[in-house]
């Protein structure tokens, strides 16, 4: 998710509007937290309590003295401290109610619009936390973004220093590589003098050994990474090995004891390979299947070979290589992925001999249509779990927010660095 100025202004302003309702609601709560008790509000309410329990406690008077005085008169001295204590009594009584309800009453309506305004409140706190998580989010993707377009430009700025190292590097190999197919061609003539060869023929083999080992890799890595099908073939003796170049996989069977032979259309790399003591023909790979027995062979095996050839050929080859496996026998072509990403533009673009790529299911078709079984599809070289894209952290973001963003980085890792290579694999 991407977020312009706009939208930045737009969530900051929707979370400063969140924050100041937010902050009025708790400043009234704050305000009404804050209360008088009855007792407070009314001081006066101990000494008429005390008053008033005086009055009921007080004994009753004496009676009037002397008794000689008229009845009235002793009747009216009776019954006037008892009437002034009754009507002291009564004026106490009455204020003690009167402020007790009026303070009552106001306490009900200030808890009344407490109640209320912690209502209020609770109704901004979801708002507040959304529009927070929000502003997080986009902030925390426009920090991503500029970490990512600083880290861009460095690279672009790296790149265009080493791409002068990086052709003076290829021009130095391509130059040894013509010298050495000189030199080789050279010492199988047995002469100073060049045998009658087309001496571009010779330069493009260079040039084609050159950009095998800058880009392919050495004679080792090579061996290192067709070891893994030796021992699909232990028992296919012998093996074809189509374009076997420097014969690296003959060279591993060899070792397990499984004859081999190799067709190289190179001949630079196919005197490399006799001079090692492999059994290497120099030619086409096409016409070399044709001119092998019916059943003769217990497998057939081509690796980074198949997206060389154009349709037609591939055909002929699917077909020449059945015919010449016996039953049971094994066929193993090992191509570019291109359902990976970084394998079709890392991979196969970068060699211009290529043809065109092979979808996985393309080949296996192919394969089924020219009657092969068992076919099916072997996933090779996984890029390395440190260049796929890592998950986001969860720190700062909503939940939804963070497992979204992750399901489509892993949805981008099964697209952009599946397996480079995969190798059909197929029985007579």
């Amino acid at each position: 998710m991407e977020f312009d100025s706009s939208d930045i202004k737009a969530l900051r302003a929707k979370l400063e509007e969140a924050e100041r309702q937010y902050s009025e609601r708790l400043a009234r709560i704050d305000a009404l937290s804050s209360f008088p008790l009855p007792a407070e509000s009314l001081p006066d309410q101990p000494e008429l309590v005390r008053r008033l329990n005086v009055l009921w406690d007080a004994p009753a008077p004496a009676p009037p003295r002397p008794l000689w005085r008229p009845l009235w008169r002793r009747v009216m001295d009776w019954m006037r401290p008892r009437l002034n204590r009754q009507r002291d009594f009564n004026s106490f009584l009455v204020q003690i109610m009167n402020g007790q309800l009026v303070e009552t009453a106001r306490l009900h309506a200030h808890l009344r619009d407490l109640a209320s305004s912690l209502v209020l409140y609770l109704q901004r706190v979801l708002p507040l936390v959304d529009a927070r998580d929000r502003m997080a989010s986009s902030q925390a993707t426009m920090r991503s973004e500029l970490i990512l377009e600083a880290f861009d430009r460095r690279l672009e700025s790296l790149g265009r220093r080493i791409e002068g190292l990086l052709a003076l590097r290829d021009r130095i190999e391509t130059v040894g590589a013509e010298f050495a197919a000189w030199r080789a061609t050279l010492a199988s003539s047995g002469s100073l003098n060049p045998p009658a060869a087309d001496p571009a023929i010779v330069v493009g083999e260079a040039l084609q050994n050159a950009f095998a080992g800058r880009f392919r890799g050495s004679r080792e890595e090579i061996r290192e990474r067709l070891a893994s099908h030796v021992d699909l073939f232990l028992d296919a003796a012998p093996v074809i090995d189509l374009g076997c170049g420097r014969g690296e996989f003959l060279e591993l069977l060899g070792e397990k004891g499984v004859t081999a032979r190799g067709v190289e259309s190179n001949g630079s790399l196919a005197r490399e390979g006799r001079a090692r003591g492999l059994d290497v023909a120099e030619g086409d790979l096409l016409a070399f299947l044709k001119g092998l027995n019916d059943a003769g062979a217990g497998g057939v095996f081509a690796a980074q070979v198949a997206e060389h050839l154009p349709p037609r050929v591939l055909l002929e080859v699917l077909s020449e290589a059945r015919r010449v496996l016996r039953p049971g026998g094994l066929l193993l072509l090992e191509t570019v992925n291109p359902c990976s990403v970084i394998g079709f533009l890392d991979v196969f673009t970068r060699d211009l001999s290529h043809e065109r790529p092979l979808h996985p299911d393309t080949l296996r078709f192919l394969a089924a249509a020219q009657g092969f079984n068992d076919v099916r599809i072997d996933y090779r070289a996984a890029v390395d779990p440190a260049v796929r894209l890592q998950p986001i952290p969860t720190d700062g973001l909503p939940p939804y927010a963070a497992q979204l963003m992750n399901e489509n980085v892993e949805r981008l890792n099964g697209l952009l660095y599946a397996p480079r290579e995969y190798a059909l694999i197929a029985r007579r």
